[in-house]
């Protein structure tokens, strides 16, 4: 028997490979498949299922192309949720045979109504990992104020309900030695206090986990899960909507956003279908020299987080402008996470934009030695951006 995880660092996000005896499994998969296909032929393997978790407002799942490519079955926690492809509406306690193991679901409503853990029993029928999806992460739970979004007659005080009850009977009594593998790590808007840390023991989880305390009570645990929640990215809903309708094929997204234009037919693109021009270089790069009217949110880092909140509609047009050689990087984090309206890319990128004698705009930039010794001479007014969490946790004296 092998696990394996597949962390996403920008998306803060664990897909998992599961193989037995020439069958394997893949559990909450990114939209670009190849990848798992690719390690089950290297094995030898069979990719016999497609779990998922519940239906991810943080990203685009692969299940669909995954089905698509390899023939397997498609696995949902119990749900009456209409969908644009098949898949198996599993109950609860419901198990399935991969190989020589056996991975049972544990419905787990409360980061949605279709929420479920899936239990691995391995060929001794010993339980030894839980997969559990926003459920719950290290040092965390799942935030209970997505599915509202979706379902209206919910609210989330009834999910953190849902939720409490879901860890209390079905997470908590399993044994301490399974090692908990959970969607999930710091970094990710699915919840609020999640660590660095990727896996632990569930029996450590009881001890450190704030929201699993043996002496609380739901009131308490609602009040504690819904205290300091900040809005999610607004491109969240978008995300469900095509995780449960369907989506069309990430190599014809890639394909278009890659698409190499000419600097006269970038202008003509802008002419036409009025986009918004996203360069993807460094911040300082950018302010260097760029596209009058251009969004800078540097490829390294949060960038589909950043991209989701700032944007917040996924069918705005985009194109790009990025360094050399990573515009399939940008296309394909961008369809992450359903920016599927990709234009293409400016080709030759800002050099060849100057070389044409088009206008750059630029943006002057200080250290923060320069800003501190500015502001020391003479006060001036600093305007803060960032969130106000950002902001709370610490900030330039005086700063706005």
């Amino acid at each position: 028997m092998k696990v394996e995880q597949i962390y996403t660092s920008c998306l803060a996000q664990g897909a998992y490979y599961i193989e037995s005896n020439g069958e394997a499994a893949i559990i909450d998969p990114l939209r670009e498949v190849d990848q798992y296909i690719e390690m089950a032929k290297d094995r030898n393997a069979t990719i016999k299922y497609v779990f998922e978790t519940h239906f991810h407002a943080d990203f685009v799942s692969g299940h669909i192309d995954l089905a698509k490519k390899t023939g397997a079955t498609i696995v949902y926690g119990p749900t009456t949720m209409k969908t644009g492809f098949d898949f198996v509406s599993a109950e609860d306690g419901q198990e399935f045979t991969l190989g020589d193991c056996t991975i049972k679901l544990l419905h787990t409503p409360g980061h949605t109504m279709e929420s479920s853990c899936y239990l691995l029993i391995d060929e001794n029928d010993k339980e030894t990992s839980l997969f559990s999806g926003d459920t719950l992460f290290i040092g965390d739970v799942g935030r209970p104020d997505l599915a509202q979004k979706v379902i209206p007659d919910l609210t989330q005080e009834k999910l953190a309900g849902y939720l409490f009850d879901s860890l209390r009977n079905k997470i908590l009594p399993l044994d301490d030695n399974i090692i908990v593998y959970p969607g999930h790590g710091a970094g990710s808007a699915c919840g609020k206090m999640m660590s660095n840390e990727t896996t632990d023991t569930l029996g450590h989880q009881k001890k450190t986990n704030y929201a699993l305390r043996a002496d609380m009570t739901k009131e308490e645990f609602i009040e504690a899960i819904l205290d300091g929640l900040t809005p999610p990215p607004g491109y969240f809903p978008q995300n469900v909507m095509l995780n449960i309708q369907g989506y069309e094929s990430i190599d014809t997204v890639v394909k278009k956003g890659t698409n190499a234009l000419s600097v006269a037919a970038f202008e003509k693109a802008i002419d036409d279908h009025c986009p918004i021009i996203l360069d993807t270089r460094s911040p300082q790069n950018f302010a260097s020299g760029f596209v009058e009217g251009a969004y800078n949110i540097g490829l390294d880092g949060s960038f589909a987080n950043w991209v989701g909140t700032t944007i917040i509609d996924t069918s705005t047009p985009l194109i790009l402008i990025a360094d050399a050689g990573r515009e399939e990087e940008v296309a394909t984090r961008l369809a992450r996470i359903g920016f599927d309206n990709t234009l293409g890319y400016l080709k030759g990128g800002m050099d060849a934009w100057i070389a044409a004698g088009k206008e750059v705009d630029s943006i002057s930039s200080i250290t923060a030695d320069e800003l501190a010794y500015i502001n020391k001479k003479e006060p001036i007014n600093i305007l803060d951006v960032r969130k106000e969490s950002e902001y709370n946790s610490e900030h330039i004296e005086n700063a706005i």
